[in-house]
């Protein structure tokens, strides 16, 4: 495979963009003019007279979990379906490609049915949430001629649906790899090389998977459980190639809502939220994209981690709550324009997590990573939160804590993941279990303030 310099799970365009715009609008916030609040009315104005989205995106807050690693695998989700032997598998392509078709759809299918099961949505609802984001790739629902994937995740993504639906949780289906890779992340299916914005085919078969999802999952049978749809996961809008990626997925979102609000001409709008992912951009670049009333129903999803660039992973506790915490401004400001929501996040203070930065990558936070200076051990820092200190836990509490008291300034939140095998670090489950994330959403240890 190609060498890359960015074959971690998530990238952020610039090394401190974040902090620089955060540091902005402290400075100096700028509300908005009388004409965008002319154009825009406040979404609490507007709820009643958007579409009928089962859930109240205006009022209500988000706090769910992504249901990660099970109908689209990573390495580091489920380490020993990975556990392989052949090097050269690093991403489900990979899997299926080496493994061959007849023995990569029997691991898989025994991975589907024992990763997750309905248990584990009804202990999702005890927690006291009410979202779940479950990750599908196209391959789920068409396979062009070359491509090793195999297939069987539908049947898994509805019996999700039907487990969500018995807990009363609602579903974003999220569309998490396209043909060529969004990103080249291991988690679009594909690790390696950019391609999905090279060829115009691969849009439009994005497109043509966007409408099965919408065909079969905008239903009124599914009314009022999948409550969203997201158009693609985190297109990289950092690529260097001349904005092409950037705007190829700019119009992609345009022409996905017409796809996904009226998938029929003259048909009634469909009653599900149109989720589009912010592209590594920062959040107000967005405000406009999708002015009211021509668009009803759309959200904005960002995804926020701090440790995956410098200087983020250097961070010590203090610093990182106080970054944590200027991101305030920024998010209120985008939930003003469009419903905005954190889509990804994890209380990890670290890339520890063995293969998170991918299949035979190492972590900045210890310098094995390529081309990274060392920051510390990761002895500790990951793994089972048996080898957790209590200092350790509670240093995860207050960054759990930090970060859903400010994305509640948002629609809300959903933290990746619900579970991991080896990473309790990033798992929703283990710091319930831990004790370093209440036992029921919403509530506060009151650790840390902003």
């Amino acid at each position: 495979m190609k060498s890359i310099t960015f074959g971690f799970r998530f990238f952020a365009a610039t090394v401190s963009l974040n902090i620089l715009y955060d540091l902005a609008a402290v400075v100096s916030f700028k509300l908005s003019t009388q004409q965008d609040e002319g154009n825009l009315r406040s979404l609490r104005s507007r709820a009643n007279d958007e579409v009928n989205l089962g859930f109240n995106y205006a009022k209500d807050k988000i706090r769910g979990v992504n249901i990660g690693g099970w109908l689209v695998t990573e390495p580091w989700v489920t380490p020993t379906l990975y556990d392989t032997g052949n090097d050269k598998i690093v991403d489900e392509y990979t899997f299926c490609q080496y493994l061959g078709r007849t023995e990569a759809t029997r691991r898989l299918s025994r991975h589907w049915q024992t990763f997750y099961t309905e248990a584990d949505f009804q202990t999702i609802k005890s927690y006291g949430l009410n979202h779940v984001r479950i990750p599908i790739g196209y391959w789920a629902f068409e396979i062009s001629a070359g491509e090793p994937y195999v297939q069987g995740q539908l049947e898994y993504l509805k019996k999700g649906i039907a487990w969500a639906k018995n807990a009363k949780l609602n579903v974003i289906i999220d569309l998490h790899g396209a043909p060529g890779s969004q990103n080249g992340f291991d988690n679009s299916g594909k690790r390696g090389d950019i391609g999905w914005a090279d060829k115009a085919s691969n849009v439009e078969r994005t497109k043509t998977v966007l409408a099965a999802i919408t065909a079969e999952f905008a239903k009124k049978d599914y009314e009022g459980v999948v409550t969203g749809i997201e158009a693609l996961n985190e297109p990289a809008g950092f690529k260097p190639d001349n904005n092409l990626t950037l705007n190829t997925a700019r119009q992609y979102f345009k022409d996905g809502y017409k796809i996904v609000r009226q998938p029929e001409r003259g048909a009634q709008q469909t009653n599900v939220l149109y989720i589009v992912h912010d592209a590594f951009q920062p959040l107000d670049t967005w405000a406009n994209s999708f002015p009211y009333p021509e668009y009803k129903g759309v959200a904005l999803d960002t995804h926020i981690y701090s440790v995956f660039t410098y200087p983020e992973i250097t961070f010590s506790e203090t610093v990182r709550i106080e970054n944590y915490c200027r991101m305030i401004s920024r998010l209120k400001a985008s939930q003003e324009k469009i419903y905005t929501f954190v889509g990804e996040f994890a209380p990890a203070p670290t890339d520890c997590a063995p293969r998170l930065n991918g299949q035979g990558i190492g972590a900045r936070f210890d310098g094995t990573f390529k081309n990274s200076t060392r920051v510390g051990s990761c002895e500790g820092k990951s793994g089972l939160s048996q080898f957790f200190s209590e200092d350790y836990k509670k240093y995860l509490r207050k960054l759990f804590e930090v970060q859903t008291l400010v994305y509640e300034s948002t629609s809300g939140w959903v933290m990746w993941t619900f579970k991991a095998e080896a990473a309790d670090d990033w798992s929703y489950d283990a710091g319930v279990k831990g004790g370093w994330i209440p036992a029921k959403a919403g509530d506060r240890f009151n650790s840390v303030q902003c």
